[in-house]
């Protein structure tokens, strides 16, 4: 009996580690927006740095944080669960497999000094020692200053935008998705190729 469940938990996790086509994984987060539609939800990540400023008490010396946090618990609850669940992914349902990459996308992160390991970020640009130099400081630091700052100024993430905004046909949310989408290839073809 024990062997039968060990096998059953062993193609559970080997079904769970895959990457999910989209036939699945499309439909699943369809489900998830006509819920947050139906009972009145809004998606997004970034909202639940408001809340935890809010929680923490920052409503008292800033307006944007003085609201009621406790309407967003579901959302923060999300979060967490993001977090637990990519920290589960990196490790139990790690892949023993490198990651599937275009060969033409390998070729020409090679030739930025870029060089594919298999794995999803590049020590290149994601390390301490990356940190250190020039490009790095500005791809980690300055690039993270940025998304922030974008983050806050467009009302909102690329999820909460891309994915909550445009089922709610939402125009704010067309335009911030077009500039993320003309920000994203401002920085591949032009500040990326200048910087490595």
């Amino acid at each position: 009996m024990y062997v039968l469940q060990l096998y059953k938990m062993n193609n559970m996790i080997d079904f769970l580690s895959q990457p999910w086509p989209w036939y699945i994984s499309g439909p699943l987060i369809a489900l998830v927006m006509f819920m947050l539609l139906r009972f009145g939800g809004k998606f997004g990540v970034s909202a639940t740095l408001r809340s935890i400023c809010s929680m923490a008490g920052a409503g008292k010396h800033c307006d944007f944080f003085d609201f009621n946090w406790k309407s967003q618990r579901w959302n923060l609850i999300f979060a967490l669960g993001a977090v637990v669940g990519g920290f589960i992914a990196s490790t139990a349902l790690k892949s023993t497999e490198p990651l599937a990459l275009n060969p033409n996308t390998i070729e020409d992160l090679s030739q930025l000094g870029i060089y594919f390991t298999g794995e999803m970020a590049p020590m290149e640009i994601f390390s301490w020692n990356s940190l250190l130099t020039i490009k790095g400081f500005v791809v980690l630091i300055v690039g993270g200053f940025l998304v922030g700052f974008g983050t806050r100024w467009a009302g909102g993430c690329t999820s909460g935008h891309a994915i909550s905004g445009l089922s709610d046909f939402q125009l704010p949310s067309l335009i911030a998705v077009i500039g993320f989408f003309i920000g994203g290839l401002v920085m591949t073809f032009l500040i990326f190729p200048i910087l490595f």
